[in-house]
């Protein structure tokens, strides 16, 4: 018998209220657009069995709406929540430019070793998406599913598949209401994964 294909969307969160800033876990619900974002994302399309979500409201809210639009069983995890960036939560770039200009900078390019003050490390961030991305297979194994979420859980889970460099992480663009499609064959740690596109829509 020919192994178990999971497919796993994953859905970044629209726009919140206050447009973009180092949000982390500051829990800013969607505006406007960014619930117009995710409507667009996905439209009419109904492929899912099962959605999963960050609990966080700019990610459950629409999970919630989508899940009573379609009857589907919803779960939350708080390991898929996004990364807590310590004292550049709920900061804007241009916030954190004013005293030292290339501070973004540098941490795009090195973002393991030069995380803001109090941050989780990135190691660490991706090691709790890994275990939830395992977890979410065996539940789910065989079946579609949507999984809301943020930008750098999206990274996580592309560095996981594709065994890329955490330190690469951070060229991946994630756009508000953007969709990335995995196929995963088997389950366990030695499940076979493969991306299917990114930055898309249904």
């Amino acid at each position: 018998m020919s192994e178990l294909v999971t497919t796993i969307d994953l859905l970044r969160h629209g726009e919140p209220v206050g447009g973009r800033k180092y949000r982390g876990q500051t829990d800013d619900p969607l505006s406007e657009k960014g619930w117009q974002q995710m409507r667009d994302a996905v439209g009419a399309h109904r492929p899912w069995q099962h959605i999963v979500s960050s609990p966080l409201a700019r990610c459950q809210a629409f999970a919630l709406e989508l899940a009573r639009k379609q009857s589907l069983p919803l779960s939350f995890d708080e390991r898929f929540m996004e990364v807590n960036f310590g004292a550049w939560e709920g900061k804007t770039a241009a916030q954190l430019c004013a005293d030292d200009p290339h501070v973004i900078e540098r941490f795009k390019r090195d973002p393991l070793k030069q995380r803001p003050a109090g941050a989780e490390p990135l190691e660490d961030f991706f090691a709790r998406v890994r275990e939830a991305w395992f977890d979410l297979i065996e539940a789910h194994a065989g079946k579609h599913v949507l999984l809301v979420c943020h930008a750098g859980v999206i990274r996580m889970a592309l560095a996981n598949a594709l065994n890329l460099p955490l330190a690469s992480t951070y060229q991946i663009d994630v756009p508000s209401a953007g969709l990335t499609r995995i196929k995963v064959q088997g389950v366990g740690e030695n499940a076979h994964h493969q991306l299917l596109f990114h930055h898309g829509k249904l």
